[in-house]
């Protein structure tokens, strides 16, 4: 961060949710073992990822923001029980969880050390 920079606003808030439908969620921790991009995309990049219970894939929208050979390894949090979703040809077996800031940056919801793919998020 710069002396200079403004700093950024936070997006408005969504409206709330019960906390049973937050408790649906099963955000676990994940590493990303293998990446590619979607062919005949700009946005998208295949994902391998081990997610502790199994490996399986997840179609992300970050590829304008991170080269595929860039994150094999880097560990994420993952909703692992979101219903499966065909994305350009490709069934998508999860949501990785990324921050975004009000000038549509995105980084990775990541624990802040190596942690068990599995581990729950809470």
């Amino acid at each position: 961060k710069t002396a200079n920079a403004a700093p950024a606003e936070a997006l408005p808030a969504k409206e709330n949710i019960q906390f049973d439908d937050f408790s649906k969620m099963d955000i676990r921790v994940a590493t990303i073992i293998a990446a590619e991009k979607v062919e005949k995309t700009k946005k998208l990049l295949k994902l391998t990822v081990n997610t502790g219970i199994d490996e399986r894939t997840v179609v992300s929208g970050i590829a304008e923001y991170y080269k595929p050979e860039d994150i094999v390894g880097k560990q994420v949090s993952m909703i692992v029980n979101l219903a499966p979703r065909e994305i350009k040809g490709i069934l998508s077996q999860g949501m990785i969880l990324m921050a975004e800031n009000s000038a549509g940056k995105l980084t990775f919801v990541a624990p802040a050390e190596p942690f068990q793919e599995g581990s729950v998020v809470r």
